[in-house]
């Protein structure tokens, strides 16, 4: 990292810390213009955020970005503006019986400035979400964006240079040595999108400054297929979730657990879903590319590893893409083991092994020998089933009978658990999560605390507590 990036870094940290300390508490009408000035630079510049991210993954469906981060990011804007002031009320609780007649409340206020780290996969929809939440809870902010997707991280910057003064949101671009000074940097909370290995460089840079962390790390995402629920229904919801993105996404379902016996009816129906939706996959510009030659390389060595310990590779599409192409060619993987790399790490790609299970409890039992993931999905028709699915295992978040649909709902938290992350945001969980939630009580002017004062001689104070005592 250079010296004038990190004099930079530093010097607009600190401006940013001096404009908090002369404004520790926007009102209702500060934050929402700043909402409000998000959205339209949103909104005005969504074919030019289209073309950048595009560009930077070689191909990325146009549509997928307008639908998945414009649209995603316009609707979380719009629900927090509707909803601030009702989380900006201090919020009453009640009093414990020694303390009548006062009176306790819950504020929340401003932490300061939130350092925001930004993914390449999701570039828009990762970098505005929590910013909303910060900047709707009153705080500051400071984003890295990644150095993987340079086109949409240099408009990006430039957009926001245009939209906010420099002390209420500036991004900082740059390579992996100046991701390293950011987050070392002393911020009133972090905010990291990543890998869980890089999530662990994080924290610890973190816990040296005591800097509180909300960390999303994605992991292996299991669908769950019961054997009540017809395939017809489930392969189309689960081939959407996997290929969207070309499956660069942190919820993607990143392995199935189907009844065994099933295995070749999901890959037939698979293939013929595939085919349907991406007649041909070169040129097809609805069908994204993985995002550079190395993450290519990496599906390409999980692929060899699994074949080599004796998997079985089924096709998805008969259109075989150049061997210098990123357009990777959907696959179903059968014959798996733990000790493949496919089951090991997450995939992050339109890779989608099959792991077959004799009874429910089996795979109940599967996902919770293996890490917590970010996201479970379950399908069946069965309410006992479902239940026990909800009861017995745990994760950041679930869908029933269904993919990806929690991560748009903004009255939902969203928020990994163990090895897929901490803490939460999305709609009043984000705004919790940058807020200081402080218990404030307000004690009357009339109180009978004075009858806990000494000298206890007398007795008075031992009667009365064991009065309460019961």
């Amino acid at each position: 990292m250079t010296t004038d990036a990190l004099a930079t870094l530093t010097r607009v940290l600190a401006l940013q810390r001096a404009a908090h300390r002369a404004e520790p508490f926007p009102d209702l009408h500060r934050r929402r213009q700043r909402l409000d000035r998000l959205l339209a630079m949103i909104k005005d510049n969504a074919a030019e955020i289209e073309t950048a991210i595009c560009a930077d993954f070689g191909n990325r469906s146009r549509d997928e970005t307008l639908a998945f981060e414009t649209l995603s990011c316009v609707q979380e804007i719009r629900h927090s503006r509707k909803h601030l002031a009702a989380w900006m009320r201090p919020e009453r609780r009640p009093v414990a019986l020694t303390s009548w007649p006062g009176r306790a409340e819950i504020i929340r206020q401003p932490l300061g400035v939130i350092g925001i780290v930004v993914p390449w996969n999701y570039p828009l929809f990762i970098a505005v979400s929590p910013l909303v939440g910060a900047l709707a809870a009153g705080n500051r902010a400071m984003l890295k964006m990644s150095e993987f997707t340079p086109a949409f991280s240099a408009l990006f910057a430039r957009l926001i240079a245009d939209t906010f003064k420099e002390d209420e949101v500036h991004v900082v671009n740059g390579s992996a040595d100046v991701a390293r000074e950011f987050v070392s940097q002393p911020f009133d909370h972090l905010l990291f999108t990543g890998s869980t290995p890089v999530g662990r460089q994080v924290m610890q840079a973190a816990a040296s400054r005591l800097m509180p962390v909300t960390l999303e790390l994605g992991g292996k995402s299991p669908a769950i297929i019961a054997d009540d629920i017809a395939l017809e229904r489930v392969v189309p919801q689960i081939m959407f979730g996997k290929l969207m993105n070309a499956g660069q996404t942190c919820i993607a379902p990143d392995y199935v657990l189907l009844p065994r016996g099933r295995e070749q009816a999901f890959i037939d129906m698979a293939c013929r879903v595939v085919k349907q939706r991406y007649p041909r996959l070169v040129d097809n510009p609805d069908y994204t590319c993985v995002v550079n030659e190395k993450q290519a390389e990496r599906l390409r060595h999980y692929l060899d590893d699994a074949q080599q310990q004796g998997a079985i590779i089924h096709a998805l599409h008969d259109e075989t893409p150049p061997a210098d192409s990123r357009k990777f060619r959907p696959v179903a993987v059968t014959g798996v083991s733990d000790d493949m790399l496919l089951l090991q790490e997450e995939i992050f790609g339109p890779v989608l092994p099959i792991v077959p299970y004799d009874t429910i409890e089996q795979a109940i039992d599967y996902v919770n020998r293996h890490p917590r993931p970010l996201a479970l999905y379950v399908f069946s028709d069965a309410a006992a089933t479902i239940d026990r699915v909800l009861r017995e295992t745990t994760s950041g978040g679930v869908v029933v009978n269904d993919v990806l649909m929690h991560i748009i709902q903004n009255d939902l938290p969203f928020g990994g658990v163990g090895a897929s992350g901490m803490g939460h945001y999305h709609g009043k969980e984000g705004f919790d999560t940058f807020s200081k939630v402080k218990g404030v009580f307000r004690q009357s002017r009339f109180n009978g605390v004075s009858l806990l004062y000494p000298p206890y001689g007398n007795g008075r104070m031992r009667r009365l507590v064991k009065f309460l005592i019961g």
